[in-house]
């Protein structure tokens, strides 16, 4: 595989009053698509979205997005869709309304966490009624998204993802075109089992140090300081140190789908994942002890319990930037 050409930030490409000239759909307004939403209206985009959650859409209307009442009205308006979906059988249901819809070509940049297979179905069955989809995966959680610190990983056709590149740059802080469909999706395996570690890993550390008697607060601000930073200990310490992981930047629930993914694709390859393995047991008892709808920095609690240490809530700590 050629090596992944890093796209840099440029100016937006926009009309005569100033604002950007393009129209782009959105499929799935949550944690993720909804920080797209508003970040393309903020950049001076017209999107027009749907959701299946009714609040979902009542809260992206608020934010100046045109919300119509199906992915193919999404698909009627909008050349350009991205769908950000919680599960392969949405990613279905949508591909067939859109190949069903009798619309003319668009592009479809898909940037959900799924596995491979499912990807390469709905692509296929949108090649099929003549639409083109991208795999675009994104490298971040939900409060990187709503700052625009995120890294896309794109793959697919090299001339559409170049002709996006305005789009990702309203999204993200970098955009890679990793070549064939898929590599994407292959890409964001590789940094998801990263992130599954580094969030045990960072909570492990703050256990430890909170049960060797230190303030939290200055764990966090010291071990960002030392050479075991680590970008998941910048983003979720903070809920760590409050222990209030009730605004969830990507929850345990949905997060176990992502973990079943990576796992199941590195078995088919037959690659051995054993500190990712270690990992499991500590996000299967954060479930388990009703955190599903927590932010995944809540295997914190669970470490915090199995060391039998007590803790008093915190003030709140901003993460880095």
């Amino acid at each position: 595989m050629a090596a992944p050409r890093r796209m840099q930030n440029k100016s937006k490409s926009k009309n005569k009053s100033g604002k950007a000239s393009r129209t782009v759909g959105i499929v799935g307004l949550g944690i993720m698509g909804g920080a797209f939403a508003r970040n393309l209206v903020a950049a001076g985009w017209r999107v027009v979205g749907f959701d299946v959650d009714a609040a979902r859409r009542r809260a992206a209307r608020r934010s100046g997005v045109e919300i119509v009442d199906s992915a193919a009205a999404v698909a009627a308006a909008s050349r350009d869709i991205i769908t950000s979906l919680p599960a392969p059988q949405a990613l279905d249901a949508v591909a067939r309304e859109l190949a069903a819809a009798a619309l003319p070509p668009r592009v479809v940049i898909e940037t959900s966490t799924l596995a491979l297979g499912d990807k390469e179905r709905a692509e296929r069955g949108l090649r099929s009624a003549g639409h083109l989809m991208l795999d675009c995966t994104v490298s971040g959680t939900g409060a990187q998204a709503a700052v625009r610190d995120l890294v896309f990983y794109a793959s697919g056709d090299p001339a559409t993802v170049r002709r996006l590149r305005p789009l990702f740059q309203a999204l993200g802080r970098e955009v890679y075109d990793l070549g064939a469909f898929g590599n994407g999706s292959k890409m964001k395996y590789v940094a998801n089992l990263l992130v599954a570690i580094h969030n045990v890993a960072a909570a492990e550390a703050m256990v430890l140090g909170m049960k060797a008697g230190l303030d939290p607060r200055r764990i966090y601000e010291l071990a960002n300081a030392g050479a075991g930073q680590s970008r998941m200990f910048e983003v979720r310490g903070p809920m760590m140190v409050t222990g209030d992981y009730r605004q969830p930047t990507m929850t345990l629930k949905g997060w176990q789908k992502d973990m079943q993914v990576i796992g199941d694709f590195a078995r088919r390859i037959g690659v051995a994942v054993p500190v990712f393995r270690a990992t499991e047991p500590i996000y299967g008892k954060a479930l388990r002890s009703g955190h599903g709808g927590d932010d995944t920095a809540a295997v914190c609690a669970v470490l915090a319990r199995m060391a039998r240490l007590r803790r008093p809530r915190r003030r709140r700590v901003t993460a880095r930037a």
